[in-house]
């Protein structure tokens, strides 16, 4: 049952679809920036060392373990993190299928993180919740995996089971919201809990939030004003960790949500579902993209790995049927190439995915051909964050923390391999030049 505690109300404004100032853009307000898309504009560093500091603009240590991702407004970065009761908390990166969960009944201390984006001064910081975790954690994921959103008004801090919570951009509560437990572990083997991973996105004035777990799954959308449900839509669904997306269509707006039993459309003024996909890899992460009135799906594990371009024009029950590789509302599909951990990205016309061993492909986001393929790495590299591009650039940083810089054209190649000296779990963000990446133990700020 939704539990929520109104704590104050501010004015509601809606968010901005203008990120950039002149040709730089300036505000990342939630996971993947501006509507998931991980492209910014303006130029961009090229190479840095961390272990060096060249290049560094600077770098603020941030207490706990956290893989949600930096957000940024104007002048203030937010990130949230989880601080165990233990000294040296479990976190096992790298190649390898164990599915056990982390044992740590200590409390912990759910905190949501205020820097300044021109030095990384700590501006504030607020507990949002204390005490013992209602799920455990894989070994390689947190209890603060999910990224917070922003409209320049609001910050929302998501911590699953520990609730959602609404701060004014100084840090004031708003309120917070009681979602129950959400427990996200394998469906395959219940026992094996992982943690939530899925974020919230901001729409006009609600946030939504799609919650796929063991039992009675669910998307809800929430009024930003004062915490209360506006819709609420069960889904038929195992659990899953990936985050939304908003595609405003020329006669309504859609949310766009991944997933292994169903994947697909809803209203995003009533809940109402427009159209459903099964998928085929049954641990879908990444979000789902949108470009040029077409949304990319992508999942991969348990024998299924494939990618999806569906028109935007899609209703009802879509499918493939035996041998088919498109249709009316597929524009296109590849069963054997698709991503695990990360969400794609399209730059230009180019869809660029990579898998977990650092295998990445180019394709012709149009059509789906495939422009070329390297790998990034040894082979033995963990690729989890997703990547982000600008300045004719993709980034990609390896679970080790080595980002390596991939020129968009249609060759293969790298242009730097750039060590930030810690792991690296956390997709970064751009604004005004800079690239701001949040490994385990700080946030870095790298710009020239």
């Amino acid at each position: 049952m939704l539990r929520y505690t109104v704590l104050g109300l501010v004015s509601v404004a809606l968010i901005s679809s203008s990120v950039s100032a002149g040709d730089v853009t300036v505000n990342w307000p939630q996971f993947r920036g501006p509507n998931a898309s991980g492209v910014a504009e303006g130029a961009v560093p090229t190479k840095w060392d961390a272990t060096t500091g060249e290049n560094i603009k600077w770098k603020t240590a941030i207490p706990g373990l956290g893989h949600s991702s930096p957000i940024i407004w104007g002048d203030k970065v937010f990130i949230t993190t989880a601080i165990s009761g233990q000294e040296n908390p479990e976190l096992k990166v790298g190649l390898y299928g164990n599915i056990k969960s982390v044992d740590d009944d200590t409390k912990h201390s759910y905190r949501l993180y205020c820097l300044n984006k021109k030095n990384g001064k700590v501006l504030w910081y607020k507990e949002a919740f204390n005490g013992v975790p209602k799920i455990k954690r894989h070994t390689k994921a947190t209890h603060a995996n999910c990224t917070p959103v922003t409209d320049g008004k609001h910050v929302i801090a998501f911590f699953a089971s520990e609730g959602l919570y609404c701060y004014t951009m100084d840090g004031e509560l708003v309120w917070k919201i009681d979602l129950g437990v959400l427990d996200s572990g394998y469906y395959v083997v219940p026992d094996a809990q992982w943690e939530f991973a899925s974020s919230p996105i901001i729409y006009k004035d609600t946030v939504i939030v799609q919650c796929d777990i063991q039992k009675n799954s669910f998307i809800t959308a929430i009024k930003i004003k004062d915490g209360k449900q506006l819709w609420r839509a069960g889904r038929d669904e195992v659990p899953t960790w990936s985050t939304p997306t908003i595609y405003e269509g020329p006669n309504r707006t859609q949310v766009l949500v991944n997933g292994y039993r169903d994947m697909g459309g809803y209203n995003a003024a009533t809940g109402q579902r427009i159209w459903k996909m099964k998928g085929t890899g049954d641990i879908p992460t990444p979000t789902p993209i949108v470009r040029d009135n077409t949304f990319y799906f992508t999942s991969g594990h348990g024998g299924g790995n494939p990618i999806y371009a569906v028109n935007s024009n899609a209703v009802g029950v879509v499918r493939l049927e035996e041998g088919e590789s498109s249709n009316r509302f597929v524009m296109w599909s590849h069963s054997k190439t698709g991503n695990y951990m990360q969400t794609p990205l399209i730059y230009g016309d180019k869809l660029f995915t990579c898998r977990d061993n650092g295998i990445q492909a180019c394709y012709d986001a149009r059509t789906g051909k495939k422009i070329f393929k390297q790998r990034l790495g040894t082979g033995n590299t963990g690729f989890t964050a997703s990547p982000v591009a600008a300045d004719g650039k993709v980034f990609w940083s390896s679970e080790e923390g080595d980002v390596y810089v991939v020129p968009v054209g249609t060759e293969k190649g790298v242009l730097a391999i750039n060590p930030m000296g810690e792991v690296l779990m956390s997709t970064p963000a751009i604004s005004e030049g800079q690239i701001f990446f949040r490994g385990a133990s700080h946030v870095f700020c790298v710009g020239m």
